[in-house]
């Protein structure tokens, strides 16, 4: 038995927003994409992954999350289109980008990644880059596969929802999926909430 945490921090959806992200993975169903779906209530905005965690780490985490939150009011994102990783033409992951006032997010995750810093927890190296994954694509027929889909739902979105708390969750790998489970919460003004 592990005695290791594998996790991550992110800001969780609201359920309209889970509910469009639904619909939205609907209708790219409809278009036979091989692509593996993240189960709508698992889709989740990022802030910084993990990896493996002791439980020793969950406080000091804790911690570095309401350091990074503290003063800060909630904040606007909007669903704003979709797009690939790492390009359309081999693409590897579908995701919805985000629209609003993103340069809260940004700090936000700038602040929250130069807390955990301090703690122990690296730096990512590539530039943060919000996004919600919808899925894995399994292989792509041809390139340029995905330019269609790309140019068709550009426009999607325009959803608004409130980014309030940061979560600290477990993610544990099952056959059918990830199970996600909070181990923290912070809301953005700045008071810490266990579950």
């Amino acid at each position: 038995m592990s005695n290791t945490i594998r996790a991550f921090i992110a800001i969780d959806m609201p359920d309209d927003v889970t509910a469009a992200l639904n619909r939205l993975q609907q209708e790219l169903k409809s278009l036979r994409l091989k692509v593996r779906w993240v189960r709508p209530e698992n889709i989740h905005l990022t802030l910084k992954f993990l990896g493996d965690i002791k439980p020793a780490d969950i406080e000091t985490i804790g911690e570095a999350m309401a350091d990074a939150v503290e003063g800060r009011p909630p904040f606007m994102l909007t669903l704003s289109g979709i797009g690939f990783f790492p390009g359309v033409n081999r693409p590897r992951v579908i995701w919805v980008g985000l629209g609003g006032e993103t340069w809260h997010l940004t700090d936000l995750q700038t602040h929250l990644a130069d807390r955990l810093a301090a703690v122990g927890f690296p730096r990512e190296k590539r530039s943060y880059q919000a996004h919600l994954t919808l899925g894995r694509i399994r292989q792509a027929k041809r390139s340029g596969q995905f330019k269609p889909v790309l140019q068709q739902f550009s426009d999607w979105g325009d959803r608004e929802f409130t980014a309030d708390q940061v979560g600290l969750l477990r993610s544990d790998l099952k056959p059918s999926g990830a199970v996600y489970t909070v181990l923290k919460q912070v809301k953005l003004s700045g008071m810490a909430n266990d579950d």
